[in-house]
């Protein structure tokens, strides 16, 4: 059998064996990379230049996170937002590389120079002395998980980008003219007359008959039926709803206090008076100076004067100090004492000791049940996780989400609720979620579709899992169940129309070349001459702020009629008077920078539209739907 299998293996047909399995193997291992050939893994491609998805993604979470805290969770983000979102963040990286390939072409560069004297001017990177630190710039660095090498190419780039779309930008100039049209225009003030019909004015209407009530009724369906129903069950679990459950002993609350002792101690901080100078012998002749002399005023301007510089550093704790050589200094202060030079990388240091603040410590018994209340909170929290999972299990096991309630201790409701989170008979329907979700969960109730399987999906509840059982339509209320609301409806939609009657009449009089004052004269009606008055509301401005828009479109003796919510108005221009600009130069030079501002932006958007327009530009649909769903 051996030598069968050795004469086996020198034939052509086993060398051939073994170098199909020898591929296989190696295939095996670069399967992704194989899987890939062909296929574009690039978002986007500008050019020769791609968009990864990892790139993509990084800007898309950071896009999504302004647009988070700028909400402060006032709107719900879902799929469209997201997608929105992601498309936004891919196009700036797009504009990015238009701007960047157009600097390339053009030969623009950034000497080292211009970018060494870039960095030395921003202030974050400035230390006591307001001259450049290495040490916060090295700090900088660290906290953006940045290498120097990256951080200069980027800022090497932006630099050249403001070279390009600087040069486009210095193009906008606002001219005199404009900016004191555009003043006149802004400060304009106008007088009117003004007539106002409130529909409760209006003359008691005749009751309306069987016939009208019935008719009024159906064509306002939409006010007399009743809202959508769903029958609902909801199930839901979050970290809160576990902590009963949870025991936290003695042993987890002193581990904790021992773990975390720093969180209890605040230590002793010092406000510190400190003067910097370029060498020892202005340093000694300022502390003895500051010895004698309290004033702070006055040693700050005896340190300029011989080339330093003094000011005052907040409340700080040791660590806070930005040198060791200055915190030992400073802690080794009596109250209002002056140290002796102190020498750092930035020059001669003296400080004098201000207001001590003592440290203090919370000891275990004052922070007992805060600590309890932590620890119960983080298991419970990992233990919720692990119940979602079990009940997912059971529901993919074909229980209901009734049974999965009921044998893992979920919240639980059932019942018909209309989109407001109420029943049939008008209660606020129980929800087993916190007042401050109840809002976002019946949205995610309503947005539930009739007959899907319950998943239980994490929001501000914590985790819901939805089933809708049923899905029951608005329908018309009975007539006779709403007698009383179609009466007062009708009664109150007839005394609106009385009033739309007669300003339509008090326009039309206008039209007919009256002015409004004789026209409501002639009605009975009160007219007020307003004005002048300007373009803003509130202050001493009389015309209403929802008329101040209308009353400036009209031009001449124009009128108008505009419905209020309680009333109509109708309103005519009297006059428009021109400000005088003569003592306006300040309020110029002010509209023609920001005029001039709103120009260069405009240019430039237009600039980059139409690079964008030239380059070839290719976005993956298949690979930003993936982004925009988080995958």
């Amino acid at each position: 059998m051996i030598t069968w299998m050795r004469r086996l293996a020198g034939t052509w047909f086993a060398k051939a064996l073994f170098i199909v399995l020898i591929l296989s193997f190696a295939a095996w291992g670069i399967e992704d990379t194989l899987r890939n050939i062909g296929r574009d893994t690039a978002v986007a491609r500008v050019g020769s230049d791609s968009i990864e998805v990892d790139e993509a993604q990084e800007a898309a979470r950071r896009e999504l996170q302004r647009i988070q805290r700028q909400l402060q969770g006032r709107i719900e983000i879902n799929a469209t937002i997201r997608r929105a979102v992601a498309g936004q963040a891919i196009e700036a990286l797009v504009l990015e590389r238009v701007v960047r390939q157009e600097a390339d072409r053009m030969g623009i560069v950034s000497p080292d120079e211009a970018v060494r004297g870039y960095i030395f001017q921003i202030p974050a990177f400035q230390g006591l002395d307001n001259r450049f630190s290495r040490v916060m710039f090295d700090a900088f660095l660290r906290n953006n998980d940045l290498t120097e090498g990256r951080f200069l190419a980027l800022l090497r780039a932006d630099l050249s980008r403001q070279q390009l779309t600087g040069a486009v930008r210095a193009g906008a100039a606002a001219p005199e003219t404009l900016a004191e049209r555009l003043l006149s225009w802004n400060l304009q003030q106008r007088s009117a007359t003004l007539v106002e019909l409130p529909f409760s004015d209006a003359p008691e209407p005749e009751a309306p008959t069987q016939a009208q009530l019935e008719r009024f009724h159906e064509n306002n369906a939409a006010r007399f039926s009743t809202p959508e129903y769903r029958e609902v069950a909801v199930a839901t679990l979050n970290a809160a709803r576990i902590m009963g459950e949870i025991e936290v002993s003695e042993r987890d609350i002193e581990d904790a206090y021992a773990a975390g002792r720093a969180r209890f101690e605040t230590p002793e901080k010092r406000e510190i008076f400190q003067a910097v100078m370029p060498d020892e012998e202005a340093a000694k002749a300022l502390a003895e100076r500051w010895r004698d002399e309290p004033d702070f005023a006055a040693i700050e301007a005896a340190a300029q004067a011989a080339g330093g510089l003094a000011s005052t550093l907040p409340a700080s704790s040791r660590a806070e100090l930005p040198l060791p050589e200055l915190a030992d200094a400073a802690f080794s202060l009596e109250a209002g004492a002056v140290s002796a030079p102190v020498r750092s990388a930035f020059g001669w240091h003296v400080l004098k000791l201000g207001r001590v603040e003592p440290g203090q410590t919370r000891v275990l018994d004052e922070v007992r049940d805060e600590l309890r209340q932590e620890i119960a909170a983080e298991r419970a929290a990992d233990m919720a996780f692990e119940r979602v999972s079990q009940v997912e299990d059971a529901l993919a096991g074909g229980s209901t989400l009734a049974e999965a309630a009921q044998r893992f201790s979920l919240g639980f409701f059932e019942g018909k609720i209309d989109a407001a989170g109420r029943n049939p008979e008008g209660a606020e329907a129980e929800l087993p979620v916190a007042a401050a979700a109840r809002t976002a969960a019946l949205r995610a109730i309503f947005a539930a579709e009739r007959g899907a399987a319950p998943r239980m999906q994490e929001g501000e509840w914590g985790f819901m899992a939805v089933e809708v059982r049923d899905i029951q339509p608005p329908a018309l209320r009975p007539l006779d169940t709403v007698r009383e609301q179609v009466t007062a409806a009708y009664l109150a939609n007839a005394r609106r129309r009385f009033q739309e009657e007669r300003a339509a009449a008090l326009l039309a009089a206008t039209r007919g070349g009256k002015s409004l004052a004789e026209a409501a004269t002639e009605a009975g009606v009160t007219a007020e001459e307003l004005g002048p008055f300007g373009r803003e509301a509130g202050g001493a401005n009389p015309m209403p702020r929802d008329l101040l828009a209308p009353v400036f479109e009209l031009r001449g003796q124009d009128a108008t009629m505009v419905e209020r919510p309680q009333s109509f108005a109708v309103v005519q221009l009297l006059s428009v008077s021109a400000p005088d600009l003569s003592g306006a130069a300040e309020a110029l030079t002010t509209l023609r920078s920001e005029t001039a501002q709103a120009m260069a932006e405009d240019l430039e958007a237009q600039y980059q539209a139409a690079l964008r327009a030239r380059a070839n530009v290719r976005i993956n649909p298949r690979l930003l739907d993936q982004i925009a769903g988080g995958e």
